[in-house]
Order: structure tokens, then C-alpha cells, then sequence
């Protein structure tokens, strides 16, 4: 060994937040990230992508668990050797922003942005989306998370958009696009239709809302009545038809023990025989009959607002209705319920709107007329009430769908909208998403594929504003014509293609020579992220090359919410451009909650700042805890759960470190030193070092697989083996006086372990791996080193097995201990075990018991007798921890020899007499006095006993 000290000082108290800046200024300085790209810069590709965040609010928590496993992976693969991109992106149109833009105009809804101006609005949308882009990139290297922010693409762009224009031409192509009148999803405070994912993302449980039973007259037979029910109440007066189920039972029935003879007409209802339990009070049934029987019956109207010009109010049949709940007679409004518009289409009865597009009843409505749909509910059951046709109202409380941008309750709206026709392509989708790894698997053919198995036609249309135009024209003739870029128009490629400079663009017709126009809607901002993997190249128009290198993604990883959004986007438009998915693999993760388990919330003031949690315990304790919960699980986050990670991970690891350090500097070990062949170093040095190569194997081979519970949680297990059984188990080795072989292995083992630890954590602790490693390896940033590999040739699995069985019986001594209230200071004769150990081994066990022997017999046993020699022992043993109390009180360095000063009474001149060397030896005493100097103060021990020490000279 050297005599000079290789490493710099390691303190055991350690700040990690202030490590962590320290380590980010000397990324900056040395520019680390960078060199890190070029280092790999000729190796295979490996492609993650980026969804893009939109930049114009500032990043919450959740971003952190998405990039911490985007980064995880990015940081992985580089050390594998492979060039990983880390291509940066911005998602810039869409609701989003314009509820921004609104809310810092003070107006609201399109009426008033029109009045403003769709230019300036426009202008403001654009500049707002660059407005916290230096937030997010502070964020984001405040978690480790290298993205290249220079080469970023932005969905705004011109190059961008265009290519979002070829994705559509080439589906427009395929007649894959059309315009259809069908009811869909829609929001009344932005105006504008959802698309089905939109709609999923949405849903808040346990909302109230109104439960009511009502009467439809026959008319006919004006005291019998068709009994249907309904939870939206807005949509009565737009009822058109009852819907029944050709083939159900159906009962006419009236209240038991109705006088006949009275001069009040008796009461009757109709419901399927299968919802009676919905009557209240005692019914008998009159008659039993079929929905076939009830077709084409009349019913009154309940409002006389609107008169259709067709045929309706009467009875149909449809395949919709169930028994399940209600009362088997189905309320019809056409324009408000997609299986209602579809049966009313069918059989000719008309359309008609009670409901403007901003959700307030028409005029026509009167009594309601310019009411919000929900706010008009308790009025007009209050009418149909005070009419009698109320049979039974209460409250129920379910899920129900609000705009995810906005907050607004949704309704269903029959209007045109644009569509690209998924469901032609459905079973490649579903072919595509099954040849996709999930992680977890449960969601591909769960979450996942059950959304594909229901899919729908894709709304793309948006009647708003900022975001990518529609590049459609259509001729007053019917001709229609979809163009893929700026020079199809006569424009320049670099031209602002946004709204209202396109819509100011014509084309001539080719069929009648008159002039197109181009539709006014915008698309659906999810097509925009979803068209990222050749968009952000440019694509077609531009580095081809570049596009077909890079796709499909080799991984990519949000929260479950994205399951059916860019999951599903990326996954549909891909599959239509290109017949595959855009990625292979994806992590899908669950979403964060508080140390509670509850969901965060501004109302319930568990939102946190990802900033504070950074400052607090680290950005590296923030990302174990997500690496270590289970993934696709809802994950626990907040100051309980990081002091946890904090206190029982990383503090264990770096007290290890500091350990190390420490003890090495004292001793001048020099990790050039001759290295000791294994067969010559100590049973726990080769158990070590065999665990260290199992635990390379697991967790590379798990990464490989995108488990990063199964590459996590080992690290976990083997800190805690490191620091609280080897190096335990090994500190009398460092403690000693004399450099011996033994010595040497313990460092070469454990200086071997923690360089190796520093590279398998890097991907996952960037900052804390980088701080161990450049101590380490003589300032050799652990981000440009080569991820370890297992080799074999430490492996010994009999010993870690027996070693685990040793461990094993340790816990049942200890426990055994426990029980007879013997504290493990105190001495033992033996103990029993029902199975012999290596000799090795067994000596580590009678250590760890405190016992002198280790017998092996049928069962085990704890021999609990105390000798007079066995008590004198103990009380060496305490005497031994009291000084190295005092020894820490005074100051004194570790490796500091000291004079120990002894006076004492009762048993302690025998115990100083009988294990005084022991005492010496252990506390680093050379030489034991039995006195007490007037110039030490020492400290009184009970009544029998003085201690006091000095620094030996």
C-alpha cells in the first residue's frame, strides 16, 4: 500500500441537493451531456422519443416520473455503447394554450376572440408557448435528464406542419377521410367536439347528478303512460321517439287495490316486466306483451317547443335498449346521443337542436331559453312536476365525462365534424398493439386493448383557432381537395401556414373552374404529437434518411393517461401511414399520489413543487422512489416517502462510501496496487464479489427487458447486504494495525464493488453515482464509462447459497436472544444448528451470536447459561462501547491511538485483569492505566467505574 491519500475526504454528513449542484456546475463546465453523445457517436442507434410537453405552463411532479424513466433508459443504453439521440420537443398548438391566452385576455369563448381578433390571438397563442421553455430546461437538468434542447423540434413550425399536412393527404388518398353529421363529445365552453381519447382522459367519479322517471301519455289512452327514466333532464325537450326492445317483455300495470268503479281515471304504466322493482307502492299487472306489440304507438309530446316536420313522438324499436337499469323504455333525443342519432337516421324521424353550440337552451326553448343545460335540470323537472308527469325523481352520484383541458361538463352534440375512419384499419391496430412490449404487460391486451377492441372513428376537426389548419378546400360545386404542403398553394415553404393567413388563401376548382375555400377548422393537437416520429424530421419533404434511422422508436414511456392519448395517436397514425406501430416498447406508467395514497389536488393542498422536493431530499431520491414502486401502480410520493429513501438508501450507500474513503486514505490503499487473485482472498471477499456479479447479470438483463422494478430493487438489496453484513461484518479488518493480506482484500473488494455499484446506479442516480465514481477513478465521470458487464468468474452460487443460510441463522439466534433477554454484548457458550458450516462460515456465526462454539445437532439450540467467565466478558464488551462513546466526545479522528485511563471497583479490576488486551485492541489503545490522572476528565460509569483517554503522542 502508498502512504499518500488517493481519494479527496469524504464527510458521512452529506447534503444531497447541495451534491447535486455541485455536480451539475462541473457537467456545465466540462459539458458532460455533450461528450457523452459524441462518445457513442458511431454506435448502433438506439431511439426513444420524446412526447412533447407544451411549454406555456410550468412543469408539475408528474413530469418527473416520466422522465426520470425516459432518462433512465437514455443513460442505460449510452453505456451499453449505443448513440442515443435525446432529440428534445415542444407541443405548442391546441386548447391548451388558447385557455391560457384567454384567461391573460380576460375574455372567454369564441365570440370574444373573434371580437379580439384571430391574428393577435394567434400571435399571443404563439409567443405564450415559448414563455416557460427556460423553466422546463432548468427542470429538466435539475432532475438529470439530458435532452438536446438546440436541435428541439417545435409542432409550430413550418416544416412541421407540413408534414402533418402529408400524413393527412395520404389518408385523404386512401378514402380514409370524410365528413360526417354524428353526436360526439363536446365541449360547450371551448366549442368544439372531443375526440373519443380526449373524451377517456377526462371522467371524474362520484359526480351527482339528477335521476328522474317520467310519464309519456299515450295518446290514445290518455291515462296510460310509458314509463322512461333519465340522468340528463336537458335533453327532454328535444325528445323525438321512446325507443323499446322488439323482443323484451314488457307489463301494463296499476296500482293494487285501484277502485275500478271511481269516477278518477285509473293510472297505468308500461316498463319491462324486468324493472318493476323501479314502481314505488304495490302494482299488479294488468297485461304482458312484447316491445313488437308497442311499435308505432303515439305519445303527447312533452313540451310543445319546436314541432317537427316529420313524423316523431312515437314508439320504436332499437337495439340499444337493455333491461340493465332504467325501466327498459329508452328517452330519444337525437341530437344528443349517438345510438339515438343513429336510430332516428334510420328510420327518417327528424333532427332538431334544443341546444345552442354554447350549451344554453335556443330561444325557442322559452321558459329555459338561454339557461346552461345543467343549470336548466332542476327547472325543467320542476315544469314536467307541476304537470304530473314526474313519477319518481332522486339523486344519483356516477362517473361522468368533463373537458380535460378546461374543466367543463361535457354533453353529447350531434354536429359535422371530420373524421378519419380508424376502424377500417382496426385489426391492424389491434395486430400492431399485441406485436408492441408493454411494460406492464397487463395493459396491451387490458387498458390497451380494450380501447382498441370499442374504437371509433377518429373526430379530428376542431372549430378554434391556434393550431394546425385543416388542408382542405371546398368548392360551392362539392368538389373537395386535401393538399400535403405550402407549395401545392403557390406558397413558400417557410410560410406561416396558421390561421388567418391560410384561410385567406384560395384554389380554383378543377371540376367547375369556381373558387375553394378552405374549411375553417383546425386538427385535433393530438395528430400533431402523434405525427412526431417523421414530422420532427420533416418528412417526406426532407432528411428521409434521418426518418427511416430513427423508426420505429425503440421506446418511449408516459403515464397511463396517454394510453388513449399519444400512445394511441402515435400507434393509429402510424399504422395508417406506415401498416406498424411507431414504437416496440413502452413503459406505461400510474399516476403519483400523495404519502397517503390519496390523489393530489388543489383542493385538497397536496399539490407539490417538483422544485422544493429537489431542494429538500435530492432529485436523485425523487427518481429511486419512482424506480423502486411498482410500475403501472399508482405511486406514492412526498416528504415521508423521500425522507424514507433518503435515510434507508442513499445515506446507507454513501456511509459505505464515506467509509471506504475514510479508511483508505488512512492506510494509503492504492487501488493500482498487485490485485489478489480470488482463490486467495477471504470467504466474505469471494461472497461478495459473486453476489457483485449476480447482481450485474440481474440488472442488466432486466433493463435490457425494460423491468426496472426487477433491476431497482436488487440494487436495493445489495446496498443494505454491503453495508449492514460485509462491511460490518469486515471493519475490524480496516480497524487493524498491521497491512496484511486480509487487509488488502477487504479494500481491493470493497473498492472493486463500489466502482462497479457507481456504474450499475448511474442510469438511475445520476448525480450520486457521478460524486462516487470521480472520487473513485481519478475524476473519470461515470457517464462516459461502459455499463459492467457479468463475467462468470466470481460466481460461486454454493456459497451465496450457504451464506444465506448462515444469515438465516443468525436472524433465529438473534430472535433466540431476544426472547430470553440476553443482549448481544453478553457472551454465549454455544449454539446449536441443524446443519454444518464451512468453517469460514461458522465463524462468522459464532461472531455475529456472540457464542464460542458452533455445534450441529438435530434442531437448533441457544445455550442461555452464564458462566462467571462468560459475565466478566460482557462487561468488557460494554466497557469496550463506552469508550469508543467517549473517544467520538472527544473529538478524536478514527484512526487516532489513545492512552486508556481505568479505575474501578467491584467486578472491574477482574474485567480490566482478564480482557484488558481485548479492550486495547479494540478501541486502539496502546496501553491500558490503571488510574486517573487529575488532568483528564474522564466520565463516571455507574458507581464502580471511571473511564478517561488521551491522544497517545
Amino acid at each position: 500500500m502508498l502512504t499518500d491519500k488517493r481519494f479527496q475526504a469524504v464527510s458521512p454528513r452529506v447534503h444531497f441537493p447541495d451534491l447535486e449542484r455541485e455536480v451539475m456546475a462541473l457537467w456545465a463546465e466540462e459539458d458532460t451531456f455533450r461528450r457523452s453523445l459524441a462518445h457513442r457517436r458511431e454506435g448502433k442507434p438506439f431511439v426513444f422519443y420524446e412526447g412533447p410537453p407544451t411549454a406555456n405552463g410550468r412543469p408539475g411532479t408528474h413530469h418527473v416520473l416520466a422522465r426520470a424513466f425516459k432518462d433512465l433508459f437514455g443513460r442505460y443504453q449510452t453505456m451499453k455503447g449505443r448513440y442515443v439521440e435525446r432529440k428534445a420537443g415542444w407541443d405548442t398548438h391546441g386548447l391548451p394554450v388558447e385557455l391560457e391566452v384567454e384567461k391573460k385576455l380576460g375574455v372567454s369563448g369564441k365570440q370574444q376572440i373573434e371580437e379580439f381578433g384571430i391574428e393577435e390571438f394567434n400571435r399571443l397563442c404563439r409567443e405564450s408557448v415559448y414563455e416557460y421553455v427556460s423553466d422546463w430546461r432548468a427542470f429538466s437538468e435539475r432532475m438529470a435528464f439530458w435532452l438536446d434542447y438546440d436541435a428541439a423540434y417545435w409542432t409550430l413550425n413550418s416544416d412541421y406542419l407540413q408534414s402533418v399536412w402529408w400524413a393527412l393527404k395520404t389518408i385523404w388518398d386512401r378514402g380514409l377521410i370524410y365528413k360526417g353529421f354524428k353526436v360526439a363529445p363536446y365541449c360547450p365552453r371551448c366549442a368544439t367536439p372531443l375526440s373519443s381519447h380526449e373524451l377517456a382522459q377526462g371522467y371524474e367519479d362520484d359526480v351527482p347528478d339528477p335521476s328522474v322517471y317520467v310519464r309519456f301519455r299515450l295518446k290514445q289512452e290518455p291515462n296510460t303512460f310509458l314509463l322512461a327514466w333519465t340522468t340528463t333532464p336537458w335533453t327532454l325537450p328535444g325528445n323525438v321517439a321512446l325507443a323499446v326492445g322488439r323482443d323484451l317483455a314488457y307489463v301494463l300495470v296499476q296500482k293494487r287495490g285501484t277502485d275500478s268503479s271511481s269516477p278518477e281515471p285509473v293510472e297505468k304504466l308500461i316498463l319491462a316486466e324486468a324493472r318493476q322493482e323501479v314502481l314505488q307502492g304495490d302494482y299488479e299487472v294488468l297485461k304482458r306483451f312484447t316491445g313488437q306489440e308497442l311499435l308505432d304507438l303515439d305519445y303527447e309530446p312533452l313540451f310543445p317547443y319546436l314541432p317537427p316536420e316529420k313524423r316523431a313522438f312515437y314508439v320504436i324499436d332499437a337495439d340499444f335498449v337493455s333491461t340493465a337499469e332504467g325501466t327498459g323504455v329508452v328517452h330519444t333525443a337525437a341530437a344528443y346521443g349517438a345510438d339515438d342519432l343513429r336510430v332516428c337516421q334510420e328510420k327518417g324521424i327528424p333532427i332538431r337542436h334544443t341546444v345552442d353550440l354554447r350549451g344554453r337552451m335556443v330561444p325557442e326553448m322559452e321558459a329555459f331559453a338561454g339557461m346552461f343545460v345543467k343549470d336548466a335540470d332542476p327547472y325543467i323537472i320542476a315544469d314536467l312536476r307541476e304537470r304530473g308527469l314526474v313519477y319518481r325523481e332522486e339523486q344519483i352520484r356516477h362517473t361522468y365525462p368533463f373537458c380535460w383541458r378546461c374543466g367543463t361538463p361535457l354533453i353529447y352534440y350531434a354536429l359535422d365534424s371530420w373524421y378519419v375512419q380508424t376502424t377500417a384499419v382496426k385489426d391492424e391496430l389491434v395486430a400492431n398493439n399485441l406485436a408492441t412490449n408493454w411494460v406492464p404487460a397487463h395493459v396491451r391486451t387490458g387498458r390497451m386493448g380494450d380501447w382498441l377492441e370499442h374504437n371509433v372513428d377518429w373526430a379530428i376537426s376542431r372549430t378554434r383557432y391556434w393550431g394546425t389548419p385543416l388542408p382542405f378546400w371546398i368548392c360551392s360545386c362539392g368538389e373537395r381537395r386535401c393538399v400535403a404542403s405550402a407549395e401545392e398553394l403557390g406558397l413558400p415553404p417557410e410560410a406561416d401556414l396558421h390561421r388567418p393567413y391560410i384561410d385567406a388563401v384560395k384554389l380554383t376548382c378543377r371540376r367547375c373552374g369556381g373558387q375553394m375555400e378552405r374549411v375553417p377548422d383546425v386538427l385535433d393537437g393530438w395528430f400533431d404529437s402523434g405525427s412526431m416520429p417523421f414530422a420532427q424530421r420533416g418528412f417526406p419533404r426532407a432528411r428521409t434518411d434521418e426518418f427511416q434511422e430513427t423508426f420505429p422508436a425503440d421506446f418511449i414511456s408516459e403515464a397511463q393517461d396517454q394510453t388513449r392519448g399519444w400512445f394511441y395517436s402515435l400507434l393509429a397514425i402510424s399504422t395508417l401511414l406506415f401498416r406498424q406501430n411507431a414504437y416496440r416498447n413502452v413503459i406505461c406508467l400510474g399516476m403519483i399520489v400523495d404519502d397517503q395514497g390519496q390523489k393530489m389536488s388543489k383542493s385538497r393542498g397536496n399539490i407539490l413543487d417538483p422544485t422544493k422536493l429537489f431542494d429538500q431530499f435530492g432529485a436523485d431520491a425523487v427518481r429511486w422512489n419512482f424506480f423502486v414502486s411498482p410500475v403501472g401502480e399508482d405511486q406514492r410520493l412526498g416528504p415521508k416517502t423521500l425522507q424514507n429513501v433518503v435515510r434507508q438508501f442513499l445515506l446507507t450507500l454513501w456511509n459505505v462510501y464515506s467509509f471506504f474513503v475514510t479508511y483508505a486514505n488512512i492506510d494509503g490503499f492504492s487501488p493500482e496496487s498487485p490485485e489478489l487473485p480470488l482463490s486467495q482472498r477471504p470467504v466474505l471477499d469471494r461472497w461478495l464479489l459473486s453476489r457483485l456479479d449476480h447482481l450485474v447479470e440481474t440488472v442488466d438483463h432486466n433493463l435490457e427487458h425494460y423491468e426496472v422494478n426487477g433491476a431497482a430493487r436488487p440494487l436495493q438489496t445489495f446496498v443494505e447486504e454491503l453495508s449492514n453484513w460485509y462491511v460490518r461484518r469486515s471493519r475490524r479488518r480496516f480497524w487493524k494495525s498491521e497491512s496484511d493480506a486480509d487487509k488488502l482484500s477487504a479494500y481491493q473488494t470493497l473498492y472493486q464493488t463500489l466502482v462497479s455499484l457507481s456504474r450499475l446506479l448511474a442510469p438511475f442516480l445520476p448525480f450520486v453515482a457521478e460524486a462516487l465514481h470521480r472520487n473513485l477513478c481519478a475524476g473519470a465521470s461515470v457517464h462516459l464509462a461502459d455499463f459492467p458487464s457479468a463475467s462468470g468468474s466470481a460466481r460461486d452460487a454454493q456459497l451465496e447459497q450457504e451464506m444465506a443460510e448462515a444469515r438465516q441463522a443468525v436472524v433465529e439466534g438473534l430472535a433466540a436472544r431476544d426472547s430470553a433477554r440476553l443482549k448481544v454484548r453478553q457472551p454465549l457458550q454455544s449454539v446449536t444448528l441443524p446443519r454444518a458450516f464451512r468453517p469460514e462460515l461458522a465463524a462468522i456465526i459464532r461472531d455475529e451470536l456472540n457464542v464460542k462454539e458452533v455445534l450441529s445437532g438435530p434442531q437448533f439450540l441457544l445455550d442461555t447459561e452464564i458462566s462467571e467467565e462468560l459475565r466478566l466478558e460482557g462487561l468488557a464488551r460494554d466497557l469496550i462501547r463506552r469508550v469508543q462513546e467517549l473517544r467520538k466526545q472527544s473529538g478524536l479522528q478514527i484512526e487516532d491511538r489513545i492512552v486508556l485511563f481505568l479505575v474501578g471497583a467491584g467486578d472491574w479490576p477482574r474485567v480490566i485483569s482478564h480482557f484488558g488486551g481485548v479492550v486495547a485492541a479494540e478501541t486502539l489503545a496502546r496501553e491500558v492505566v490503571e488510574q486517573r490522572p487529575e488532568e483528564i476528565a474522564g466520565a463516571e460509569i455507574g458507581e464502580d467505574l471511571w473511564i478517561g483517554l488521551k491522544r497517545a503522542s
